[in-house]
């Protein structure tokens, strides 16, 4: 080729465009016309701008947030069984599901204002009630439900004003499954992905989180002989929160990828390890009438629900970190409305 081949508009005879294929489509081409040539550039790969996340994480503490998502669910389900130990005439099982409902419910909301830092912003998420914010709801079911737990708790080791005590119960009762669960709906309602996604089943595990814990501390506190509506808890709730949670990992995608690596992954291994057990040592208890078998099932079913919380906080933080959570499922469901 000579000097006077080359024009303006490229080299004379030649199409611009055609002979220069790149990326997978290159490769494919060239393997079929069996040159066995390397595409010149790579396929591009996800990546974000100068690899920031696309959310910014939580800044909530582990200890104080996982804590109150843990203690709310021990609070409310124990309500449950105070009120079903009520009726039944299980004094020594209702007592200790009274006192740990008011204890957990306290320590919750401990918990919550250091992590807003001042109590008056609490205080001030109850000047408005807003239906569609988890966040206003939850503040109004806590504002009702420990006031009712307290003074069952209190009725109930004075001996005294025994209807209000019933009522209180029954009261605390009432909020109980809505204060269980409503810190799943308030943590899916945010952006991260991991929690997002698990938005249809995430209230279930709470519940089933929280019935086992409920059970544990009856079951470690409770005579064993009024011990048996806490094991049929501690079997139902394990059922619920594990079956629950395998549904909502194999639905959720690529979002349920933090729950399965790291420190998240180990969390929640030992959690389900530690409920399974748990509920096995329990019904195990209830045959042999043993009181150590019994501690050591409250034991192990509240370990496992307080790491199960913890698993699932991390596993949230882990994949708002990663942009590939929050844009890799966008792109997949803007193509699949194309489609």
């Amino acid at each position: 080729m000579s000097g006077s081949d080359v024009t303006r508009n490229g080299v004379q005879g030649e199409r611009p465009g055609r002979e220069a294929p790149t990326g997978a489509r290159a490769g494919r081409r060239r393997r079929r016309r069996g040159r066995g040539e390397r595409p010149m550039v790579p396929d591009a790969e996800f990546s974000s701008y100068y690899g920031k996340p696309v959310l910014n994480k939580p800044t909530w503490k582990p200890l104080d947030i996982a804590g109150y998502l843990y203690l709310g669910g021990l609070a409310g389900a124990s309500s449950l069984l105070a009120v079903g130990a009520d009726l039944t005439g299980r004094p020594a099982l209702g007592r200790p599901a009274k006192l740990g409902a008011a204890g957990a419910i306290s320590l919750s909301l401990v918990a919550l204002v250091h992590d807003l830092g001042r109590p008056a912003r609490f205080v001030n998420m109850l000047r408005v009630l807003k239906p569609t914010s988890p966040m206003s709801v939850g503040s109004w079911l806590l504002a009702g439900y420990a006031p009712l737990a307290l003074a069952a708790a209190t009725a109930d080791v004075a001996g005294r004003h025994r209807r209000v005590g019933s009522a209180a119960t029954a009261g605390a009762a009432v909020l109980g499954p809505a204060v269980a669960t409503y810190t799943a709906v308030l943590i899916s309602d945010t952006a991260v992905p991991s929690w997002h996604e698990g938005y249809r089943e995430l209230p279930f595990v709470f519940a089933g989180s929280g019935a086992t814990a409920a059970a544990g501390l009856a079951l470690a506190a409770a005579p064993v002989g009024q011990a048996g509506p806490a094991r049929r808890m501690a079997v139902g709730g394990a059922a619920l929160e594990l079956g629950a949670f395998q549904v909502m990992k194999d639905r959720m995608g690529l979002a349920a990828e933090p729950y399965e690596r790291g420190r998240p992954h180990r969390l929640l291994r030992a959690a389900e390890a530690l409920t399974a057990g748990g509920a096995a040592l329990a019904v195990l208890s209830g045959r042999l009438r043993d009181r150590r078998l019994a501690a050591a099932a409250g034991a192990a079913l509240l370990s496992g629900s307080a790491v199960l919380r913890f698993g699932v906080f991390h596993a949230g933080v882990a994949s708002a970190e990663d942009p590939k959570y929050t844009v890799v499922p966008q792109r997949e469901r803007l193509a699949a409305r194309g489609r």
